[in-house]
């Protein structure tokens, strides 16, 4: 029996970034990896460019909604990574912690969007092969 590893992908609004990273991480680690994500600041939906970005290959995130910390299991994870590089949520128990600096896509045209896809969906195959999934 293969064991589950948790993931959470935390950033400041759950709106775009956090969101793209559960969605990679749910279809590349699908039977491994059990993917949430969260906002320190939720803002309450996911950037249209987001979903229109993840579209465009082949992910629907349309039904997904901005978390908060509220919003996720109160369990041990196996990696917290953080968007926005600061390293955040210590009350998170984690066994492993990443900062990614990803930047944030508040205001980016579709083009810098998809440039911080890209950049996230590769990160996000790199964490599961570091996390043997």
């Amino acid at each position: 029996m293969v064991n589950t590893i948790r993931v959470l992908f935390a950033c400041i609004e759950n709106s775009s970034r956090s969101q793209m990273a559960e969605a990679f991480a749910r279809s590349q680690g699908a039977g491994c990896v059990e993917p949430y994500s969260v906002g320190s600041f939720p803002s309450g939906s996911v950037s249209l460019k987001a979903v229109q970005a993840m579209r465009e290959v082949g992910h629907d995130i349309s039904n997904q909604w901005s978390k908060s910390a509220a919003a996720i299991p109160d369990v041990k994870f196996d990696a917290v990574i953080t968007m926005n590089g600061n390293g955040g949520w210590p009350l998170v128990r984690a066994g492993h912690r990443d900062a990614w600096d990803i930047a944030d896509t508040k205001g980016m045209s579709l083009s810098q969007f998809r440039d911080v896809r890209d950049r996230i969906e590769m990160k996000v195959k790199m964490l599961l092969a570091s996390l043997a999934c």
